[in-house]
């Protein structure tokens, strides 16, 4: 089997190389960026100059990619050029309406399209950890349930688009999760308490967990290198308050984080890793959070 990857980014480059090395199958790699695609070639992938070669030879095609225009248009390609039966699995974060949308498009030429978000990070990216939520027909998740398991733990979730509304879940808590880190250790830093004796004191307590571990070691050391960016995490929050408007519903936690990443756009900090959001704290209760004493 031809296996095909589009989007060889922070998260896309170490997850197609667990494809290469783990699925045993020839794993074609598209990036716009040829630093990404010669990565891929030192890891035994075989990088292609032209997507199209991708959506004409492979049978599943998986892609991870930043916007909606970018994926969409992917995922038309992979319609147009592509044969009845093949399987499209789009890793990307992709507003629900969206994947509603398309999926009826490769149903009508025979395809599957399954909305497979992930979460985790770059580290569960790299470690081959990653939570996977797959959306669409059940069928076609059995069918390529062995290529997720080489990049992480996929769970099927459900009919066209549970995935992403399941991964829109997982965002708004982990938006709010990071958000009321980065408050708490701003007011830690504001009243003089030392952030590694407040980490290693709160760690095995009831807020710990993997994000915890992972992003507090950056917050204290002013580490903002993007393991997830900030612009990536608000593309999930403007798709949730999207749809949360067509349900309905108000969303007063996830109007919170958005009015936290709105202030990191509009100041530049929007490329920066999640945890930099302690930067609107900070200009808030006017204090420096973390670095060397």
């Amino acid at each position: 089997m031809k296996i095909g990857f589009l989007g060889m980014g922070v998260m896309g480059l170490p997850m197609a190389k667990n494809l290469v090395r783990k699925s045993g199958c020839e794993v074609l790699g598209f990036d716009v960026v040829q630093k990404q695609r010669d990565a891929f070639r030192e890891a035994g992938g075989t990088p292609v100059d032209d997507a199209a070669e991708i959506y004409k030879s492979c049978e599943v095609i998986l892609q991870i990619l930043p916007t909606h225009p970018i994926i969409r248009n992917s995922v038309e390609q992979a319609i147009r050029w592509g044969k009845p039966d093949n399987v499209i699995v789009d890793l990307s974060s992709t507003a629900p309406d969206i994947v509603l949308e398309l999926h009826q498009k490769a149903q009508d030429a025979g395809m599957f399209l399954l909305d497979s978000p992930i979460s985790g990070g770059n580290p569960k990216a790299i470690d081959g950890t990653l939570a996977i939520m797959v959306g669409g027909e059940q069928e076609a998740f059995e069918r390529v349930k062995p290529l997720l398991a080489c990049m992480g733990s996929p769970v099927y979730t459900g009919g066209s688009a549970s995935g992403s509304v399941t991964k829109l879940v997982n965002n708004m808590i982990g938006g709010a999760t990071l958000v009321a880190i980065c408050e708490g250790y701003a007011f830690a830093a504001k009243a003089g308490i030392d952030l590694q004796t407040t980490f290693d004191a709160t760690r095995c307590g009831f807020v710990a967990g993997p994000m915890y571990d992972n992003k507090v070691p950056k917050l204290i050391n002013r580490d903002y290198e993007p393991g997830a960016r900030v612009a990536v995490h608000r593309k999930d929050i403007l798709n949730a308050k999207h749809y949360a408007h067509k349900l309905g519903v108000d969303t007063p936690m996830t109007d919170v984080v958005l009015r936290v990443m709105d202030w990191m756009n509009d100041n530049g900090h929007i490329d920066e890793d999640q945890i930099a959001m302690v930067k609107y704290f900070e200009d808030k209760m006017d204090v420096t959070v973390g670095g060397k004493k």
